[in-house]
């Protein structure tokens, strides 16, 4: 019996893998190095202070993802999970229909909207243990939709304090349920072939310069700049986790107060990935039409 129901498992995910999910690897060409974007299978983490884009960043990456081809899209589903319950549906459609002005008539622009947040499905947790059992919950929908590319947490370090409280004295307590989520994403990423993008916040301020933190590339050989943490991109997370991160964004307010005669905040990515040597940058700032890369 055993052996069947193994055999059906590994049916189902041969199914959704020989059906194929869309690549990712060209969501956008400004935070992510030239072939370093994310494939099939990758982990991505947005990590930063309060305050320094991140949310933004995943409006744009969303609506990237769920607009249509013909409007600049990739036309695929995503899964957001929201567990600081700040999820603002209202801004996302007020950045979907500032993308659609110049590519769609006014006439048209509701249901292209209307369609594209039907590739978007918005699930809550409030525990580490809600978390846990979305995740499980999943699996049966990653099978039978090979739609679905994108799965995004934000955040998944929302309840690393009070799991650190529940655990008492035993990191291995406080760190059980986070580590069971990600045991449950690394069989996800490598069976089903999703993207996942979390955030996670960061717990201390730097007060010193960082060279991490301000996107100077390594030398090439020596251990990867995420490894080689400041307080700011201090890794905290249990050990698993950084074990299957591939791609790791560090968000910061930049030095800079304006763009042009703008006047706007300008904020700074440092990205880090596994396949490529260095750290890319780039520099961008919030509009009412979401966010705009500095050239």
């Amino acid at each position: 019996m055993t052996g069947r129901v193994r055999m059906a498992e590994n049916g189902a995910q041969l199914l959704a893998r020989i059906e194929g999910r869309r690549s990712l690897k060209d969501i956008d060409q400004h935070i992510f190095p030239v072939n370093g974007g994310p494939a099939q299978g990758d982990v991505i983490e947005f990590h930063g202070v309060e305050g320094s884009g991140k949310t933004e960043m995943l409006y744009h990456i969303l609506s990237r993802c769920i607009l249509p081809t013909c409007s600049g899209g990739l036309e695929v589903e995503v899964v957001f999970i929201d567990t600081d319950y700040h999820f603002d549906m209202l801004r996302l459609v007020s950045i979907l229909e500032n993308r659609l002005t110049s590519s769609a008539p006014e006439s048209e622009m509701e249901e292209v909207v209307r369609s594209s947040l039907r590739r978007l499905s918005v699930l809550h947790c409030s525990s580490s243990i809600q978390l846990l059992l979305t995740l499980h919950y999943l699996e049966g929908i990653l099978c039978s939709r090979p739609a679905l590319c994108l799965l995004v947490i934000d955040s998944i370090s929302a309840f690393y304090w009070i799991d650190r409280a529940n655990g008492g004295d035993s990191l291995a307590r406080q760190e059980a349920n986070l580590r069971k989520c990600t045991e449950i994403l690394d069989r996800l990423r490598r069976d089903y072939g999703v993207v996942v993008v979390a955030t996670t916040h960061a717990v201390m301020r730097n007060y010193s310069s960082s060279s991490t933190a301000s996107g100077s590339s390594e030398p090439s050989g020596s251990t990867p700049s995420w490894k080689c943490s400041s307080d700011f991109d201090k890794q905290y997370l249990c050990r698993a986790w950084q074990k299957i991160l591939t791609h790791r964004l560090l968000f910061s307010k930049s030095d800079q107060s304006s763009v042009s005669e703008d006047h706007k905040q300008l904020f700074s990515v440092a990205c880090n990935t596994v396949r490529t040597k260095g750290v890319h940058r780039c520099v961008f700032y919030v509009t009412e039409a979401g966010v705009r890369f500095s050239e």
